[in-house]
């Protein structure tokens, strides 16, 4: 068990921590003891840096909807070409000899 602090601005403009309590896994608390000892901070240090990084992220569980909206113009571009003939031009054999030829 952890006791995790954070910064919040008073009224006055300095900064206060509140007191969190947290619960984390044996393998969390060796690895921020191991990254306290090689960064020579303290371990609430690392907690409240990793919680500013999360409280960073914009879109945290969001969808990035530009993305979304380039894959379906993609999908939709790929759906528009002409279907083919539904018959290969070549068997398997030929692609393995082939293979074979290119490592010689």
């Amino acid at each position: 068990m952890y006791n995790m602090l954070y910064s919040t601005m008073g009224c006055d403009g300095m900064a206060r921590k509140v007191r969190k309590q947290v619960y984390i896994e044996d393998a969390q608390e060796r690895q921020l003891k191991q990254r306290a000892r090689a960064l020579k901070v303290r371990e609430s240090d690392l907690i409240r840096k990793g919680l500013d990084l999360v409280l960073r992220q914009q879109s945290l569980g969001q969808p990035d909807r530009r993305a979304w909206k380039a894959e379906l113009d993609f999908i939709r571009s790929r759906a528009a070409l002409p279907a083919g003939s539904g018959k290969r031009t070549w068997s398997r054999e030929e692609l393995y000899e082939e293979r074979l030829s290119r490592r010689h």
